[in-house]
């Protein structure tokens, strides 16, 4: 987001604020940031954009509002959002805040891993709109609009049950299959020269940071462990359907799971 930013807004000036110096260092070398920067600066910030792991953001948010001026948006890019907005719901500066999950990114992490146009055409979902002061979701808009992004409007609950199903189910799905394919080569060492380009888009989630997602794991338990029974019960239903020689029924079920096709046509893919 900083650097479309910067490409979009050349009299922008970006503070860096990370725990990770050499991420600093790195950002300041890209460009992608102008100053190194700390929390003492965030009373001289239009718009600050925090980029963490969801369990620091349930403890960082509400200092990083309490240091803000009045005129500041603050805005998060977290995959949950239920106990995030719980945390702030009391804040005296929850006017600030704007609840935001832009769905787009790599399964890449760190200051090279920033692109390019990342959120053209993509999605992102505003949680409880109306608690925060218009003139600041006026602001928002504005920049949302510029970076190309369509908006959608959710409550936090809709939020994390929907995200469960098309994000984090299927990083699970990616980490596990990983997991079993490490497992078996093992005793195979030659089953990577077997695999396709099926099996590199599959997996390609697993490259995901584990720093980031057991978080996300953390906050929506409810959520994923419901789909997590519905997608183990397809997969058993699959195998007795093997076991069974049914292979008319396996072609049935992946016959009608082929209209995700229709569903998805014209349908901007996020991440």
């Amino acid at each position: 987001m900083a650097k479309d930013i910067k490409r979009l807004n050349p009299n922008s000036k970006i503070y860096g604020v990370d725990t990770n110096t050499s991420h600093l260092e790195e950002a300041l070398a890209l460009d992608l940031i102008d100053v190194k920067s700390s929390y003492n600066d965030l009373n001289l910030a239009n718009i600050v954009i925090v980029g963490i792991p969801v369990d620091v953001m349930i403890t960082e948010l509400p200092k990083i509002l309490g240091e803000v001026n009045d005129d500041c948006l603050v805005m998060d890019a977290g995959s949950t959002k239920s106990a995030l907005c719980k945390s702030l719901e009391n804040h005296p500066k929850r006017r600030n805040f704007l609840a935001c999950h832009p769905i787009a990114g790599t399964e890449f992490s760190g200051p090279s891993a920033a692109i390019d146009g990342l959120y053209q055409g993509k999605t992102n979902i505003i949680c409880e709109v109306e608690k925060t002061a218009f003139k600041l979701q006026e602001k928002a808009l504005a920049l949302y609009q510029q970076l190309g992004m369509r908006i959608r409007y959710m409550n936090p609950e809709a939020h994390d049950k929907h995200i469960a199903y098309v994000s984090h189910l299927s990083h699970i799905s990616s980490f596990m299959l990983g997991k079993t394919v490490i497992d078996k080569e093992q005793n195979e060492r030659d089953i990577f020269d077997m695999a396709g380009s099926g099996f590199e888009s599959t997996v390609r989630l697993a490259k995901s940071s584990p720093a980031m997602w057991t978080p996300i794991f953390e906050q929506n338990k409810e959520n994923v462990v419901e789909t997590l029974e519905e997608y183990i019960q397809n997969l058993e239903d699959f195998k007795q359907l093997l076991l069974d020689d049914d292979y008319k029924g396996i072609y049935n079920e992946m016959n009608n799971t082929n209209k995700i096709k229709e569903i998805l046509k014209g349908i901007p893919l996020n991440k």
